[in-house]
């Protein structure tokens, strides 16, 4: 019996807690597991490395997919756990090495010369294996051995792209924000997103991965910047909408900055918005943070999908979700194919 292929969309957290849960899931079924990652992340570590190394791909949301893929091995989680270890700042005082020829001597550190705080070793592993081997995919499925990756990351485009929408702001004024995390941070109401450019290069193994798959799931995640980008990127979007696999929404459990004021059935709204085409059977969601859900299943059958309700979210009454209990309520769904 062959593996049931799942390709997995978005960045960031909300990918990586999809990603662990399949990971969970895959104890109880057999998944060939393809995470494809938005390349827009303009903000921190992987910011400053497209500003100061032109880096073809913001390394962060790639590293964090890895991380979350990685093997039970010792040995792949301290990997994992190094690509994910973020240097701190160098201390305001730092001694000055002994020379035997007088009292040690407090030396101070010029913090704006500290080029290394606030990067992931992850990040600057990527960075050197893409500038080593020249290939995006070859540098990312190199890092993938070194953690025991129990799947594939690709990034969803080639090169890393802009992101930019018109914000409608409290005083019905409005503005175009320039950029992943000024998106992500921005006051008022997204009214459009688009990429720059529009029609970036896409990674040609990510469309291969889609082709051929049988579940693509969206979310969960920041829908602005993590998940419809994906749909976005022209080559993807198509082949989303030709693909003979099933499609799964996992719905965030409460809104963040950048959906203030959008309900849980806005979010799938969303999807159609951008590609009208899209057609999903599933949309999971946690019937505690759901709120009144005949709205939201409203939007789950304008989609043509069937809203499931079950509980997925951590014990601690945090608005997270909880892999293993998330990856426990995939298993009925994604073994439906078989």
């Amino acid at each position: 019996m062959t593996a049931i292929r799942v390709v997995a969309f978005g960045g960031g957290h909300g990918l990586s807690a999809s990603l662990r849960a399949l990971r969970h899931s895959a104890r109880d079924l057999d998944l060939d597991i393809t995470a494809i990652v938005t390349v827009g992340d303009d903000g921190g570590s992987s910011g400053r490395l497209r500003v100061e190394r032109d880096a073809l791909l913001p390394p962060g949301d790639l590293r964090q997919a890895l991380a979350a893929l990685a093997d039970d091995h010792p040995t792949h989680r301290l990997t994992a756990s190094l690509m994910q270890h973020r240097f701190a700042a160098m201390s305001m005082a730092m001694p000055e090495p002994a020379t035997g020829r007088g009292p040690r001597i407090e030396r101070r550190a010029d913090r704006s010369q500290d080029t290394l705080a606030g990067h992931a070793v992850g990040n600057l592993l990527l960075l050197g294996l893409i500038e080593m081997l020249g290939d995006p995919v070859a540098a990312l499925d190199h890092a993938a051995e070194m953690v025991g990756a129990r799947g594939r990351v690709l990034p969803m485009a080639r090169h890393a792209v802009g992101i930019e929408a018109d914000v409608v702001a409290a005083d019905g004024g409005r503005v175009t924000i320039s950029g992943q995390h000024s998106v992500a941070v921005a006051d008022g109401r997204v009214a459009s997103l688009r990429l720059v450019p529009a029609d970036p290069p896409v990674c040609p193994e990510a469309v291969e991965a889609v082709r051929a798959a049988d579940w693509l799931i969206f979310g969960p995640g920041s829908w602005y910047t993590s998940v419809l980008p994906h749909l976005l990127v022209p080559e993807l979007a198509a082949a989303i909408v030709a693909s003979p696999a099933r499609r799964l929404v996992t719905l965030n459990l409460s809104p963040d900055r950048e959906t203030a004021g959008l309900s849980t059935a806005d979010h799938l709204a969303a999807l159609h918005w951008y590609l009208p085409q899209l057609r999903v059977d599933t949309v999971l969601a946690d019937a505690k943070w759901v709120g009144e859900p005949e709205p939201v299943r409203a939007a789950a059958q304008a989609l043509g999908a069937e809203l499931v309700l079950v509980p997925v979210a951590v014990a601690d009454g945090s608005p997270r979700h909880d892999p293993e209990s998330l990856g426990a309520a995939l298993v009925p769904v994604l073994g439906a194919t078989r």
